[in-house]
């Protein structure tokens, strides 16, 4: 059984994604890399596909709904990604409104052409996210199913959620399972899986792999805990590691993209930590006064101290 980290936008960069190789994970994705975005020379939407020393194997998601885009993207992705992933499941409207993500499952046809594109205009094995169906009455999942394998895809991951469940309620593994027992390729499973026990009851299903995202968010090492083993984690050396991440990363983009604008280590340090380095807090005493001064920090100065302060109240 592996355990792999999902494409996460906002948060699977590669700083990230070392954390959680370093915390168990067998293999990473990026986030969505928008197909568009490529073919249009968006320099931000290269940064997505970066990589740094340490994240051991990483998928490339894209994301589109023109069968052109996804070619080029299939074209222009850089070597040394294990696979090309398509995105048909993300239900958030800026990608929905673009014709692609979940609205995708609509068409399974159009999926088809999407994934034959991507896979005549790349050497890398071609997979594909998506759900089970669009909404509870509208379960296609096996029209999907056949579409990609049809398409010449080499594996499938289920999120075995309704794209109108978003990202809670209850995780159909009846439906993953009839899947798998249906499947000619790889399926892994994803949805819900946080502690060792739900993953023993996705791995019932027969699924080659499992998935994990939010459940990484606070944990990086959560990978470990899936699999039976040691997870703990002090939340202020996590956090210490992962700021150090991001700034050799921020420096990589730097020497790499001279002509592009990249934030200096105060902005570029104070985002991430607006949005990520909290979550190692989350749950423990003090921690919505904490989340609240973070979240105003500015420079990289203050989130060392901060850092420090926490270790000196040892904070564990």
């Amino acid at each position: 059984m592996t355990f792999s980290l999902a494409p996460l936008a906002g948060f699977t960069d590669a700083p990230f994604r070392r954390l959680c190789a370093e915390g168990g994970a067998d293999m990473a994705y990026t986030e969505m890399v928008s197909a568009a975005g490529l073919s249009h020379g968006s320099s931000p939407t290269r940064h997505l596909m970066e990589r740094m020393d340490g994240e051991g194997p990483v998928a490339c998601q894209i994301f589109g709904a023109k069968e052109t885009d996804v070619a080029f993207a299939a074209r222009v992705v850089p070597g040394g990604f294990c696979q090309l992933n398509l995105n048909a499941g993300c239900p958030m409207a800026k990608v929905t409104r673009e014709g692609a993500g979940a609205k995708l499952m609509e068409d399974p046809a159009k999926i088809y052409r999407l994934v034959k594109a991507m896979a005549e205009n790349t050497a890398l094995p071609v997979t594909v996210k998506t759900r089970i169906g669009p909404r509870p009455g509208w379960l296609n999942a096996m029209e999907i199913l056949d579409a990609v394998q049809s398409a010449g895809a080499k594996g499938i991951v289920v999120h075995a959620r309704y794209t109108s469940q978003m990202h809670g309620g209850e995780v159909h593994l009846d439906v993953l399972e009839d899947i798998v027992r249906h499947a000619e390729i790889p399926v892994v499973g994803n949805g819900g899986v946080r502690d060792r026990k739900t993953a023993k009851e996705m791995e019932k299903t027969g699924v080659a792999g499992i998935m994990v995202g939010r459940a990484a968010l606070a944990n990086p090492s959560v990978f470990r805990l899936l699999k039976g083993e040691d997870a703990s984690v002090d939340p202020v050396e996590a956090c210490r590691t992962h700021l150090e991440y991001i700034l050799g990363f921020r420096l990589l983009l730097e020497r790499k993209y001279p002509l592009d604008h990249i934030p200096g280590e105060d902005g570029f340090a104070s985002v991430k930590m607006h949005t990520h380095l909290f979550r190692y807090f989350s749950g423990r005493p003090g921690a919505a006064a904490l989340r609240a001064r973070l979240n105003q920090v500015r420079t990289l100065g203050e989130i060392r101290e901060i850092l420090c302060a926490l270790a000196s109240r040892n904070m564990v």
